[in-house]
This record gives C-alpha cells, structure tokens and sequence, in this order.
C-alpha cells in the first residue's frame, strides 16, 4: 500500500484542517489535500491524505471506510495514478469527432 490515500465522498464543508485532525487519529499525516473547482472554489468532495508509513496508511483505511463523517459514509483507499481516459481529449472518443465536407472527415478549409 502506498502512503498516498484518496479519500471520497466528503462533506462540502469539510475543511483541510478538519481532514488533518480526522487522519492524525489513525497515524502523522504529512498533508491534506481538498480538490477544489478551479472556477468556484468549493470543495470537489474528494480529497487526498499522505500518511507517514504505509502502516499508518493501512490504519487509516481500516479505520475510515465507509465510516459516516459529517452526516456522509466517506470511502477511503490507496491513490492510485490517473489513468488516461479515452474520452477525454483529441478528436474521436465519445465526443463525435471533427467531420466537415461531403465525404466526412476533415475539411480543407477547417485547418
């Protein structure tokens, strides 16, 4: 387990200093993390732990998943990398792609 932990379906009034006061019951932790919307500002309801040791990080999952903060059972378990979703970005995926002309594909006159 890594010493990096995803914790979600947090209160949107949660703080950081709430989060680190909750996680020190389970080990050190060496920071918290709110994800926030770039626009408003307001709590994305995920955030991220980094915890001492792994045992400390093991501790934590043991002792919050699925426990109820704040009136919500939150999850909590190892971060894992984002992994790259194909539809995000460049043209195709789910999004439909670029199309322009008589015979589809790309137009000419587009780029």
């Amino acid at each position: 387990m890594g010493l990096k932990l995803f914790v979600g379906n947090l209160s949107f009034a949660m703080s950081e200093e709430d989060l680190r006061d909750l996680f020190s019951q389970a080990g050190t932790v060496q920071s918290a993390t709110i994800i926030k919307d770039r626009m408003s500002g307001r709590s994305k309801g995920f955030a991220f732990v980094e915890m001492s040791s792994d045992e400390e990080a093991q501790a934590a999952v043991d002792q919050f998943n699925g426990k109820e903060i704040e009136g919500r059972a939150i999850v909590v378990n190892e971060a894992r990398p984002m992994e790259k979703r194909p539809d995000r970005g460049g043209f195709g995926g789910n999004r439909g792609g670029a199309s322009g002309g008589s015979r589809g594909g790309f137009s000419k006159n587009r780029f």
